[in-house]
Order: structure tokens, then sequence, then C-alpha cells
């Protein structure tokens, strides 16, 4: 029987413009999850977006990149008289980027439609969309749909200093979110603007295995670390000579993340008590993903 599992991703959309050495160099349509169910889509694997855009230029080109990369598109929102969000990125010499955000705090429209989920299939959400208030009540919703169709729900943290005076009270919400999540997966940049520190472990055993049992922490060209109940699992990153740009790179990584369970046929049952060969095949994967990212100017893998 053909795998009918798919991959369901919320979240903000925002074109990105890409300066290097003060000019702009180039344009792409991103956004956290947005970046990584266009890989998702580019890979082949069945999936769709929840989120909204302007009814503007940028928005209408947004929903046509969508559509274009095997995206569904029928929980998309243009919206009249919203501004479609524009952020520049500036790049330094190694790829890594600094940024400055032009948008409107995101929020609930009056109505919404949602799409239907099934036991496996992977929702994919995160960032400050996945906390602030003006979401919550499409983030609740989907989390219970999830839960009841015994989805995998992947938590990526994502939570960046520019919003670190909002972090004690997005605590609570940040720690319902775990609870209602299969896989928590942060960096340790957002472990050292949450808890200052960057031991993944001792977070883990402190702060996240009180919620949810499966966590993974990467860092960058360093190592990533996955923490279950039953054992935590170092693997190193590849190395990567040629990087263009590193955005997006995180969340590439989590949409192979998402491909690999579907590909290797993991349920979310089995998630707590895998094996280090399974881990590994499932983070290469992901890595696979997140080098390619690292190699172009875009933000999500080339056409498979």
């Amino acid at each position: 029987m053909e795998n009918t599992r798919k991959v369901v991703g919320v979240g903000e959309t925002i074109l990105d413009i890409l300066f290097r050495n003060g000019q702009p160099e180039a344009a792409v349509h991103g956004g956290s999850s947005f970046n990584s169910i266009i890989s998702v889509g580019r890979s082949g694997v069945p999936c769709t977006f929840v989120g909204y855009t302007g009814a503007d230029n940028v928005g209408r080109q947004t929903l046509d990149f969508l559509r274009s990369n095997g995206v569904g598109t029928e929980h998309f929102q243009l919206r009249q008289g919203e501004k479609s969000a524009i952020s520049l990125a500036f790049l330094g010499e190694n790829g890594d980027a600094t940024y400055s955000f032009y948008k409107e705090p995101p929020h609930v429209a009056s109505s919404w439609t949602l799409p239907e989920m099934s036991k496996g299939d992977v929702m994919l959400y995160g960032s400050y969309y996945a906390a602030c208030t003006g979401m919550r009540p499409l983030i609740k919703q989907m989390l219970e749909n999830a839960d009841q169709a015994n989805a995998i729900v992947y938590y990526d943290i994502n939570f960046r200093s520019n919003h670190s005076d909002e972090l004690e009270a997005l605590t609570p919400v940040i720690q319902q979110n775990f609870r209602q999540s299969t896989i928590v997966r942060c960096s340790a940049d957002d472990l050292e603007v949450m808890f200052s520190s960057r031991g993944a472990r001792d977070i883990y055993n402190m702060y996240i295995s009180p919620y949810c049992r499966v966590f993974i922490c990467t860092a960058g060209a360093k190592q990533i670390i996955v923490c279950t109940p039953t054992d935590c699992h170092e693997f190193q990153a590849p190395s990567i000579n040629d990087v263009v740009s590193t955005v997006g790179a995180g969340d590439s990584f989590n949409a192979g993340f998402a491909c690999a369970l579907i590909w290797d046929d993991i349920m979310p049952e089995e998630l707590p008590t895998l094996g280090r060969d399974a881990w590994q095949r499932l983070i290469a994967t992901a890595c696979r993903f997140a080098k390619e990212t690292c190699r172009s100017k875009e933000n999500y893998i080339s056409y498979s």
C-alpha cells in the first residue's frame, strides 16, 4: 500500500532580502516553518501549510511559490488590508546572518480551516509564532487535533534574543508546547537565551523531560545531541567547506528529519525507545538537508 503520511507545517511567511557587503544579493521567501515545508515539498513528501500573508504582490508570489513547490495551500490565507512581512538578512563572511524585521505581530483571523491529520503524520511548528498570544487559538486547536490523530508533533523552539524580554510571560505557553509535542528541538543558541546555559543534557533533565521525552539539540557545525528517557546520543554534524548562507539551515534540518520519519516508517510510540542506529539514520538525513541549504542562497533544499 502506498504511504499516505504527510507533513503539516504552520507558521509565518516573510520575504528575506539578503545583503552581502552592504548590497542586496537575493530575495527569497522565508519563515521558519515555511522554509521547512518548501524543503519537504521539494523532496516529494505530501505536505500542506497553514498560515497567512497579505493580499499584495509579495503575498501572491508567496502563494504561487508554495504551489509550485508541491505544497498544499487549502489552509493558507491571503488577507486583504494586511502587508506581507519583510526581513533584511545581512550575511557575514561565514554565511551567518543578522536580521532586521519589518512585520506586524502575528494574529488569528476571525475564521480559519485546518487540515485533517492521521496517525503518523508530522506536524512542524515553532518559533515565536507558536507561543505568541495572537496565534494561540490556532496553535492550540492544531495541537489538540494532532493529539487526537496520534500524529508526531515536532516543536522547534527557535527562541531568539529579540524576544528575550517576553520570555518570562511566554514560559507557561512554551512549557505547554513541550507537553503536547512528541519531539522538542532547539539550537544551543536557544538554550543560551532561555536557560543561560548550553548544556543540552542538563537542560533536558531539568526542563524538557518532565514534559516531553524526546529532545534534539543542534549547535551549528558542532555536535548534535539526542536525549531520550533511555539514553543520550552524540552525533557530529558534517563539515561544509563551501557555505554560501546558513539562513534556513536549521529549518531544512527539521524538514529532513520529518521526511526521514516518514521514509523510515517510524511511528510516534517508537521514538522514545529508538536505538542509536535508528537515530543515526534520522540525523544523517536531517543533516543532509541542512548541508545542501548552506550551499545555496535559497532557504531550502534544491529540487530532488
